[in-house]
């Protein structure tokens, strides 16, 4: 009996251990490299956060460095990682405009880069320490500066697509995010991004559709790239309405019932989203992010029961706008007037996630600090101001002096 028990145990452990062979094999299998070393292209909005893979690896490597260079054949080579390929960088700890070196994270063999900046635009290499490149990208972060929104609603329509000789300019729309709202009218949109269409492409980059590539592309010559400069990202924004979840509409029943005792005085006052407060000096600038969303997330608005539709509150509407959603969903309260006060609630793919209860006040010091927008712009506007003064000194005083050198002034001495 003994024997028996022993053998089927066995023979479990045998099969178990089989099947962890094979699992490390699917994961870690080999996969060729090319012969000649190729570009995949990749273009992303700036703002984003992407991941390139490593596809291929010799199996001897156990660790992969990942290189970057501006520009093909550039001298100045950057090193993204330490040589054991292992670096890690939390996307929560990544701020707007922080050095490269500093929002990229390796795992798995794969690069993560977050909220990409323009400037990241080169080309990205897997490879060994000793310079061995396996695979590479051509990355192209294109600035959300300049975007167009196109509202659909209103008829609007898509930028048009360009020609130039055999130059064909146009844009390539990803598909639609989902309703950024439930239960009430929402708001769904689509990035679209430049590319174009030649012949005259360079060959060592690899392309999806034969001769496009996105406008930034390395592969493009320069004399293609001052043609597709105009073309810049686009927008599209469209109404949608889609139903709440039945468990989502059961919680919201609940909690409707809780507030009404709550205002008995029976049972405190529950929030249906977690509830951050902050208190805002008057007239200073306050910008609001949405917790753990991201640029291509479908991202909304609200203050207490208004509805911060982007038709006319996205940035770029309406050129003097004191409130706006800016295109990586972050909410800018410039100049903050005592009306702001209110609860303003996210939404992240549909779901009430957040909101945030504002208060305003006109009571207290503020320190004044560069890194304040309006700070920044009062100081901007003193020096305008005092060399536009000085140039106008300096202009009367040179005229003067050529007067009397060419004696050209009336004497008014007596």
């Amino acid at each position: 009996m003994h024997l028996a028990l022993t053998t089927v145990l066995l023979w479990a452990w045998g099969g178990l251990q089989a099947f962890e062979i094979v699992e490390k094999e699917n994961i870690f299998q080999k996969t060729p490299c090319p012969a000649f070393l190729m570009f995949e292209n990749a273009a992303y909005l700036a703002d984003m956060s992407f991941e390139l893979p490593c596809h291929c690896k010799p199996e001897e490597v156990p660790a992969v460095v990942w290189f970057y260079q501006k520009h093909l054949g550039s001298s100045h080579t950057k090193v993204l990682t330490d040589f054991d390929g292992r670096v890690l960088t939390e996307a929560a700890q990544v701020r707007v405009g922080s050095d490269m070196l500093a929002r990229f994270s390796i795992r798995m063999f794969s690069l993560l880069v977050f909220r990409a900046q323009p400037e990241d635009s080169g080309l990205y290499f897997c490879g060994t320490r000793k310079g061995d490149y396996f695979y590479a990208y051509d990355v192209d972060i294109q600035n959300s500066e300049g975007m167009v929104a196109t509202f659909q609603d209103e008829g609007q329509e898509p930028f048009a697509d360009e020609y130039y000789g055999h130059l064909h300019v146009f844009t390539t729309f990803w598909e639609w995010t989902p309703c950024d709202r439930c239960g009430v009218r929402g708001e769904q949109w689509r990035i679209g991004l430049c590319y174009l269409q030649s012949p005259d492409l360079s060959p060592r980059y690899l392309k999806a559709v034969p001769d496009v590539v996105s406008c930034g592309s390395r592969a493009v010559p320069r004399k293609l790239q001052t043609k597709a400069r105009d073309h810049t990202p686009e927008l599209l924004v469209r109404s949608c309405i889609v139903p709440c979840e039945k468990t989502k509409t059961i919680r919201e029943g609940v909690l409707a019932i809780v507030n009404y005792v709550s205002k008995v005085g029976s049972r405190p006052w529950v929030p249906q989203v977690p509830i951050q407060f902050h208190q805002q000096r008057l007239g200073h600038g306050l910008i609001i992010s949405c917790p753990g969303a991201r640029p291509e997330h479908a991202v909304a608005w609200d203050k207490d029961h208004q509805h911060l539709y982007r038709t006319q509150y996205l940035k770029g509407v309406n050129r003097s706008m004191r409130v706006f959603i800016d295109h990586g969903n972050q909410l800018h309260i410039r100049f903050t007037q005592l009306d702001d006060r209110g609860i303003y609630y996210c939404w992240r793919q549909g779901v009430r996630v957040a909101g945030f209860r504002l208060g305003v006040t006109s009571r207290g010091r503020y320190p004044a600090s560069l890194s304040d927008p309006e700070t920044r712009s009062a100081v901007e506007l003193t020096l305008i101001g005092y060399l536009f003064i000085t140039a106008v000194f300096v202009t009367i005083h040179l005229c003067r002096c050529c007067c009397y050198l060419f004696q050209c002034c009336p004497n008014f001495s007596p």
